[in-house]
């Protein structure tokens, strides 16, 4: 009987491994891999192309609201451009509102993405309010599949947690399995600073950096481990970007504490220096963390390659920078630093920006399927469904073409933002075919797919210390 899909005499990269080979696909799985004489009822010539794992990002924001705006990509928009960039699963995050159960929040995101999603996903809960009533209600949040809850140290009076709801949410990941993803910056100085900057008139974009000093993060990150290590668990750092705080995660690595954390091409590309573009387009970089100072991002691609940060997602909040059809966007701010609503896109820019790294001999190709696949399945709970192409694995499988440059625009991104952040950036490769469970959703570059593929994903608790 032959296969459903067989994938042809392409470079197959693992997190482990390279080697020339084919890939079978049947009823969504890979069924093998290696050199196959058997025919299939679709056959694919991946010939001096690159297969791939499809990539996971474990932080987006699809639909969300924040700073009196709401993201322009939807899970429809959102999702189409994660597959356009080779991206076939995204966590993404639940919000609980200060009162409001867990449970509110997440059937809340399960209505926002439920048939509208292209790719696989699944959610983080973020924790506004942890009374002790809660914490059963988390316990079941893990038993369900939503097995990772994030806190936060910055955003005062929105989203911050003191220490003590910080601490008795790190206590109940030791019980259920469960793993706290961690916003590490100290908001309370960082609210001095801002109403300091603002008293005095300084109200450009460049501000949103200059009141958010990698100090800031660095003394977060440092308490952060601390409660963990007193908690006895793991902690997980999102959007990583400062090299100080990066050193705090390496010394607690280093005594043997289960720390990871994650940062994002934002800081691997671009820097502080972007904040003073012409007029107020310096908004369109203004996301917390901020960009950090020029040369700071070597020292982020060094953690990388010695494993002080094992994962590399976007942080998409995609932001306009005018005002939508219906939606207000970053000239919110254009008075104030401090109202220009938090983020950017950055999904569909992943794979092909990591991969550019890979072609300037920055990182190596089985480096890069470990940040952007390998690594957060095995953090995630998505380990081994998602994550390699071994037998038994969805078949979520990108062909990629190392030798065809592809140049980043707003002509040519998915997204609904109305900016490419990368806007003009040329980089070595482009993505070719992209399939997720076995199904195509990009064909030679073109869409293929339906934007109602995507299921959601039951994550398993954490099975690492």
């Amino acid at each position: 009987m032959p296969y459903d899909l067989l994938i042809k005499g392409g470079t197959i990269v693992s997190a482990s491994d390279t080697f020339i080979g084919d890939l079978a696909v049947v009823n969504g799985k890979v069924a093998a891999i290696g050199k196959i004489a058997e025919s299939g009822k679709k056959v694919v010539d991946a010939r001096g192309k690159v297969v791939l794992p499809g990539g996971i990002d474990a932080h987006t924001h699809f639909d969300m609201p924040f700073m009196g705006a709401t993201t322009i990509d939807d899970f429809t928009t959102g999702s189409t451009a994660a597959i356009f960039g080779g991206t076939t699963s995204i966590v993404d995050f639940a919000i609980q509102k200060k009162g409001e159960t867990f449970r509110h929040a997440l059937d809340d995101w399960h209505r926002r993405a439920d048939g509208k999603c292209a790719v696989d996903y699944g959610f983080h809960m973020i924790v506004t309010d942890f009374p002790e009533k809660q914490q059963k209600e988390m316990d079941r949040l893990v038993d369900e599949g939503v097995s990772s809850f994030k806190l936060f140290m910055a955003y005062p009076g929105i989203f911050m947690s003191d220490d003590t709801t910080i601490f008795r949410a790190l206590l109940r990941t030791r019980d259920n399995g469960g793993i706290i993803c961690m916003h590490a910056e100290n908001g309370s100085v960082i609210d001095v600073l801002i109403q300091k900057a603002i008293a005095e008139g300084k109200t450009a974009p460049e501000w949103h950096a200059l009141t958010r000093p990698m100090t800031a993060e660095a003394e977060a990150t440092h308490r952060a481990i601390a409660l963990a290590e007193m908690a006895g668990v793991p902690i997980y750092f999102v959007h990583l970007s400062a090299g100080d705080a990066m050193e705090e995660v390496r010394a607690a690595r280093a005594r043997g504490l289960p720390v990871f954390a994650e940062t994002c091409p934002q800081y691997l590309y671009l820097s502080e220096d972007d904040y003073r573009r012409p007029g107020f387009e310096g908004a369109k970089f203004v996301m917390s963390p901020p960009l950090r100072p020029a040369g700071n991002s070597e020292r982020l691609w060094s953690g990388l390659v010695r494993n002080d940060l094992q994962v590399v997602s976007t942080d998409h909040c995609s932001f306009c920078m005018k005002a939508g059809t219906n939606q207000p966007g970053k000239e919110l701010g254009k008075k104030d630093f401090s109202k220009i609503p938090n983020g950017a896109p950055g999904v569909e820019y992943r794979m092909l920006l990591l991969w550019d790294a890979v072609q300037k001999g920055k990182i190596t190709e089985n480096r890069f399927v470990e940040i952007t696949s390998a690594n957060p399945a095995k953090l995630f709970g998505l380990y081994p469904r998602k994550g390699h192409l071994n037998p038994g694995a969805d078949a979520d499988i990108v062909i990629l073409d190392p030798n065809k440059p592809f140049t980043f625009s707003l002509k040519n991104h998915h997204s609904a933002a109305d900016y490419n952040p990368y806007e003009g950036v040329t980089v070595k490769g482009s993505i070719r075919d992209v399939f997720s469970r076995g199904e195509a959703m990009v064909l030679d570059g073109k869409w293929a797919g339906k934007t109602s593929h995507g299921k959601f994903l039951k994550r398993t608790p954490r099975s690492f210390n």
